[in-house]
């Protein structure tokens, strides 16, 4: 994929794709972005992936979600957070969120600052803060957010291949989400 998916706003409910419409990710674009008005939950009706940034909030019920906050959105090492979403808690839908200004885009340009971070908040030494930085770095770089996103969910698609993954950003400028064109 060599450019930036497109992104679709939800302002109404019809700008919700056909295929989350009445189903639990459509129901969470609602809630978040368009206010609609909540009930109550017992149980999970979906997992939502997304970030660890502080800086984004969901208005959506109580109990309405699982949710696994991970650098980047990057949910290849839980696997097994998501498995027992789906086995245990019961659900079939997955949101994955990435946000614009994610902090795990261009690592290689915070390396300084997360050395610097390290050694005066952590108490470790530079060669030990430079040697985890350089361990780990590409594991969670992801490039640019739309396309790592998109990605990530062609992948989980492929190993849950009956759960519906959309594929959506936040926008941290404006507090909303947003759909991504994934071709499917």
């Amino acid at each position: 994929m060599s450019k930036n998916p497109r992104i679709l706003p939800i302002e109404k409910k019809s700008d919700i794709p056909s295929k989350y419409r009445g189903t639990p990710i459509g129901s969470f674009a609602g809630y978040h972005n368009l206010g609609l008005p909540v009930k109550p939950f017992t149980g999970a009706q979906m997992l939502v992936g997304m970030c660890m940034d502080n800086r984004k909030h969901l208005n959506i019920p109580d109990n309405f979600a699982y949710i696994i906050r991970a650098a980047g959105a990057n949910l290849r090492y839980s696997e097994f957070k998501i498995s027992y979403a789906i086995g245990v808690g019961g659900v079939s839908h997955l949101a994955l969120i990435g946000h614009t200004q994610c902090g795990m885009q261009n690592l290689a340009g915070k390396k300084a600052a997360f050395i610097r971070g390290l050694v005066k908040r952590a108490g470790w030494n530079k060669r030990q803060a430079e040697e985890h930085f350089l361990n780990f770095c590409m594991m969670f770089e992801i490039g640019s957010v739309q396309r790592f996103i998109v990605s990530e969910v062609m992948r989980l698609r492929a190993r849950y291949p009956k759960i519906s993954v959309a594929p959506m950003l936040y926008k941290v400028e404006d507090s909303r989400l947003y759909f991504l064109e994934d071709g499917s």
